[in-house]
């Protein structure tokens, strides 16, 4: 066939392609705009590109039990993320999503994979954006290793992000400021592995200062003379990977407002892996609803092996419904729904 001819004969379906291009084109730009102006329309972000608008859609879900707030992501063996924006914490970092790149501090309790793969992005976008004071609270035994994977990716990128890791232990509180502080505690979980507690503290007068006048206190306090009572009230606590232990007697952590604890394995043929991968089964939870008085408990760490459905049936078959009344599943969220082109769900 001469090339002419094959051209004409083309021709159509070359118009045709182009056309198709345009309108697929001009349908992503008003898809794009439309999820933007919801977005605006809800208050998220500042449009600064058709990328940024996508990229503002979050795949963390987000919840608010008892008065605090958390964003996260967390599936056994895959990703494990935390955020709590409004104390500017976050336990461990999973893959870095941009809600955690924002807190100032991450609690990194261990260094399996799926809970600490994004330490190094962490650092590196912060860098990026121009975010100072960025740090990680890990095992002192964690410290080396982690600079070390820094300057390696250092000499992977040209360049080695500003970074620092400051090693806790159990006992070892670090201030975020002076009314919050961040308590770790030792959990089972093979290698160095750390719970924390996120502890609000207040100062309040001893009950036999309270007629005198405040010049009075202030002359007390002169004399080194203590004249207040350190109130602590444990907000958060994060149990991270681990089987139960002794860590629940402390006040700190089965008194907390929020207690987040894993539960890795549901079905009843699993508690063998369950004991030796020292992981929470579903059969640990009446002993651990029994030892703690957190009001919320949030579960989260399940696998893809059981649903969430069918592991909240299971839930309750072993759990009377004072301790249910308690519970939420961290990654229980609305199924998305189809709708009809009249709007309406089906």
């Amino acid at each position: 066939m001469p090339a002419s001819s094959y051209v004409i004969r083309r021709a159509p379906i070359l118009l045709g392609g182009a056309i198709y291009g345009v309108y697929r084109k001009f349908s992503y730009d008003i898809e794009v705009d439309t999820i933007f102006f919801r977005l605006r329309a809800s208050g998220v972000g500042k449009r600064t590109s058709l990328g940024d608008s996508v990229a503002m859609a979050s795949r963390l879900t987000e919840k608010t039990v008892g008065e605090v707030r958390i964003q996260g992501f967390s599936l056994a063996g895959e990703e494990t993320v935390i955020v709590l924006p409004d104390l500017n914490v976050a336990f461990d970092i999973g893959r870095a999503p941009r809600e955690a790149v924002h807190v100032d501090h991450i609690c990194l309790s261990h260094g399996h994979m799926d809970h600490s793969a994004g330490i190094a992005y962490y650092f590196s976008q912060r860098n990026f954006q121009g975010i100072n004071n960025g740090c990680a609270l890990v095992h002192h035994k964690l410290v080396r290793p982690l600079e070390d994977l820094m300057q390696v990716w250092g000499r992977i990128e040209g360049h080695v992000s500003p970074f620092r890791f400051i090693g806790v232990d159990e006992g070892e509180d670090f201030t975020v400021h002076r009314g919050l502080v961040i308590r770790p505690f030792r959990v089972r979980h093979p290698g160095p592995t750390l719970g924390f507690s996120i502890i609000e503290v207040r100062k309040k007068l001893k009950p036999e200062y309270a007629d005198l006048s405040g010049q009075q206190i202030v002359e007390l306090k002169k004399q080194n003379i203590p004249v207040e009572n350190r109130l602590e009230i444990p907000r958060v606590a994060y149990c991270a990977d681990s089987a139960l232990g002794n860590y629940l007697e402390h006040d700190f952590v089965r008194n907390a407002e929020v207690l987040l604890v894993e539960c890795t394995f549901i079905d009843e043929d699993h508690l063998e892996r369950a004991r030796k991968g020292q992981h929470t089964h579903l059969r640990d939870f009446p002993e651990l609803m029994g030892r703690v008085r957190s009001p919320n408990v949030v579960l989260f760490h399940l696998t893809r092996r059981t649903g969430i459905r069918e592991s909240k049936r299971m839930l309750e078959q072993v759990l009377p419904k004072t301790d249910l009344e308690r519970i939420t599943v961290l990654m229980d969220r609305p199924r998305r729904s189809m709708r009809s082109e009249s709007g309406q769900q089906e």
